[in-house]
C-alpha cells in the first residue's frame, strides 16, 4: 500500500496544479452537468408516463399482473439504456474536457463571474427587517466527477499495463448532505445516488481475452487503433463530511452556510455492475472496424470500496479506491483506483 499512498499523492499535486490553475473547467463541467441532469430528468418522466399507462390496462383487466410487471421491468430496462447512451455523448464531452486541462489549453475564467450556490430563506421581523435565515439541516447537490483511472496489482500501480492519461473515469449523481449537529456546522452526512464509469486503455497493442476462468491482457496480431475495457456501475457513496464554512451572525440569528470554505469528505461506497463492454478499434485495408463485445468478462457482479475528497467550495480532489477485485477468479488480483476533480452543484 506504500506505492498506492506514494503515487496518489503524486497524483493529487498533479490535478492540483490543473484544477486551481484553470478555473475554467468548473463552468464548462457545470455546463455538461446541466444537460446529463435534464437527460435522467426527461427518462424518469418519460418511464412514469409509460408504468401509468401499463397501469390503466391492468385496472382495465387488458393485461394480466405478470404481464404487467413485465412490461414494466422491460420498460425501466430501455429507459435505462436511453439514459445510458445519451449520457455517453456528454461523457465524450468530458473526456475532451479533461484532456484539454491535462493539455493546459484550458484558460482560466474570471472569478468575479463565479456562481454562488448558496441557498437562503428569509422571514421578517414585527419591525419588518429581513433575518436571514441560512441553508436548511439537509440540502441535495448534484455530483460531477472525472478523472483517472487505473488498476493496483500487488499493492502498486507502477508499470501499469495500461495508458495513464489515456484511462478515465466519470460519475454522475445526487447526494443529500445532512448537518449532524443542529448548533455546530462542522460534520455532515453524505449520502446518496451514482453512476460510474471506469474505463481502462491497454498499452502496447493488448486486450482483454478470457480462458479458463482467466481474465489477462493479450497482444493482438492486428494493430489496434485503440482498445478501451469499460465498466459501469450504480453505487450507492456514504460520506462523513467536515465543512470549515464560516457561521454568521446576522440580527442574533445564526446563520449556517455549507460549500462555502474548505471540506474533506472520509467515506466509501456499495453498488452493482450494470454492464461490462469492450472495444476495440482498428484500421484494415484503408477501412475503420470496431469490434463491441459485452459480457461480464469474470468482473464482479458487486463493488465496494473507499473514497475522500478535499477541496474547496463546489470544487474537491476526489480518490476512490475498489476493495474488491476487478476480477473474480484471477490469480494475480488487480483492484481498480480513480483520481480526479469533483465538484458538488447546490
Amino acid at each position: 500500500m506504500k506505492n498506492v499512498i506514494i503515487y496518489s499523492v503524486l497524483l493529487l499535486c498533479l490535478f492540483a496544479t490543473k484544477v486551481f490553475a484553470q478555473n475554467n473547467f468548473e463552468t464548462r463541467a457545470h455546463e455538461i452537468a446541466n444537460r446529463i441532469d435534464k437527460i435522467t430528468t426527461d427518462e424518469k418522466a418519460a418511464l412514469k408516463k409509460e408504468v401509468e399507462d401499463v397501469n390503466i390496462q391492468l385496472e382495465k383487466t387488458l393485461i394480466t399482473k405478470e404481464q404487467a410487471d413485465f412490461k414494466k421491468s422491460q420498460l425501466a430496462q430501455n429507459r435505462a439504456s436511453n439514459i445510458e447512451k445519451r449520457v455517453a455523448v456528454e461523457q465524450l464531452e468530458l473526456n475532451k474536457l479533461v484532456q484539454e486541462m491535462v493539455d493546459g489549453k484550458i484558460k482560466a475564467s474570471d472569478t468575479s463571474k463565479t456562481r454562488k450556490y448558496s441557498i437562503v430563506f428569509k422571514t421578517k421581523n414585527s419591525k419588518n427587517d429581513t433575518i436571514q435565515k441560512g441553508e436548511k439541516r439537509t440540502t441535495s447537490q448534484f455530483v460531477l466527477a472525472a478523472g483517472f483511472n487505473n488498476v493496483v496489482t500487488n499493492n502498486s500501480v507502477a508499470n501499469s499495463d495500461f495508458r495513464y492519461y489515456g484511462s478515465h473515469f466519470y460519475e454522475v449523481g445526487l447526494t443529500y448532505n445532512t448537518r449532524l449537529i443542529k448548533t455546530n456546522n462542522l460534520l455532515h452526512l453524505k449520502y446518496g445516488l451514482s453512476f460510474m464509469w471506469n474505463n481502462l486503455r491497454p498499452a502496447n497493442n493488448q486486450y482483454f481475452g478470457v480462458s479458463a476462468n482467466q481474465t489477462n491482457l493479450q497482444t493482438n496480431a492486428i494493430p489496434q487503433a485503440d482498445s478501451r475495457f469499460r465498466n459501469v456501475y450504480l453505487v450507492f457513496p456514504l460520506h462523513l463530511e467536515f465543512d470549515f464554512s464560516p457561521t454568521k451572525l446576522k440580527n442574533n440569528q445564526q446563520v449556517f452556510q455549507s460549500h462555502k470554505s474548505i471540506r474533506l469528505g472520509i467515506g466509501g461506497y456499495l453498488g452493482t455492475n450494470l454492464s461490462t463492454r469492450q472495444h476495440i478499434d482498428y484500421d484494415t485495408n484503408g477501412y475503420e472496424n470496431e469490434t463491441v463485445s459485452s459480457g461480464d468478462f469474470n468482473t464482479s457482479n458487486f463493488i465496494y470500496g473507499t473514497s475522500a475528497y478535499l477541496g474547496y467550495r463546489e470544487t474537491s480532489l476526489y480518490l476512490k479506491y475498489d476493495l474488491n477485485p476487478l476480477f473474480t477468479s484471477n490469480v494475480i488480483r488487480q483492484n481498480n483506483i480513480s483520481l480526479g476533480i469533483r465538484f458538488d452543484f447546490n
